[in-house]
């Protein structure tokens, strides 16, 4: 993660780094905004040039993410997104933890869906000015990484910019604060019902080249699934497009029967066998 938001001097300086790097994408939530960020954020991209016929940036975009996405899937969600470490800090505070009923949860899961098809890709496509620019929808009403690793260190660091806060800083700041306090007691509200990157990165984890495999151990006891913060049933759906292969499942197994895998790998063994 400190090598997503090296730029050390933003944070002094209270600037934006605007360099070449910013053209490059990671998979994960990291505002374009943050004073320490290094490089672009893939959603906030999309959203800018998806409907122009003069910039194929967003084709670059979508692209790359779905190599990382066909590489790994969800592991970006686990291992490297600022926003998802923040929700993860905020879900080791000792406070009494609500499970999402399993009927509410079915519904909420698919709203990240929505935004992901709405926000970032259709209004974006249809709404755009006479250079084929588009606003970021889901940037500029929604996404509270932005609040969070943008605009409250800008603002703390360069007093003459508040100045220029209004209704929709105030709005945003009610999502962090209303996702902030969900963190405390849901785990990762943002990224289970909210996140369109997710959404993005979710559709590939059946297919992924990493992976996780039960292997013929396997004894049904659905340990893996009472210790899945996600309340995925991992024992049935290893590779849910809802898992961001935290590694909590593997621990929790008595049996030792969920296992990481490359699907690369598998073929391979099939392959031996096979010859056998």
């Amino acid at each position: 993660m400190l090598a997503l938001n090296g730029n050390l001097i933003g944070f002094l300086r209270g600037q934006i780094y605007k360099g070449p790097m910013k053209k490059v994408c990671m998979p994960v939530l990291n505002c374009y905004s943050c004073p320490g960020a290094l490089f672009g954020c893939p959603i906030g991209s999309i959203q800018a040039t998806i409907g122009s016929k003069k910039f194929n940036f967003a084709f670059y975009v979508v692209g790359l993410l779905s190599l990382f996405a066909i590489a790994a899937g969800r592991f970006f969600c686990g291992y490297l997104c600022p926003f998802g470490l923040f929700q993860d800090l905020l879900d080791k505070i000792p406070l009494k933890k609500i499970k999402v009923p399993q009927k509410v949860n079915k519904v909420l899961k698919n709203l990240k869906y929505f935004i992901l098809v709405f926000f970032v890709f259709v209004l974006p496509f249809a709404l755009q000015d006479k250079y084929g620019m588009s606003d970021p929808y889901f940037c500029k009403y929604i996404c509270p990484s932005g609040i969070l690793f943008g605009a409250i260190p800008l603002i703390s660091i360069n007093r003459a910019l508040t100045s220029s806060l209004g209704a929709l800083f105030g709005l945003k700041f009610t999502i962090l604060t209303i996702i902030t306090m969900l963190s405390m007691i849901f785990y990762r509200p943002f990224c289970r019902y909210l996140c369109p990157l997710g959404a993005f990165l979710g559709m590939f984890n059946p297919i992924s080249l990493y992976r996780l495999k039960i292997n013929d151990k396997c004894i049904k006891c659905r340990k893996c699934e009472r210790t899945c913060k996600l309340d995925i049933p991992t024992y049935k759906k290893p590779n849910s497009p809802e898992c961001i292969r935290c590694g909590e499942c593997i621990k929790a197994c008595p049996v030792k029967a969920i296992e990481h895998s490359f699907l690369f790998t598998e073929n391979n063994k099939l392959q031996a066998k096979a010859e056998r």
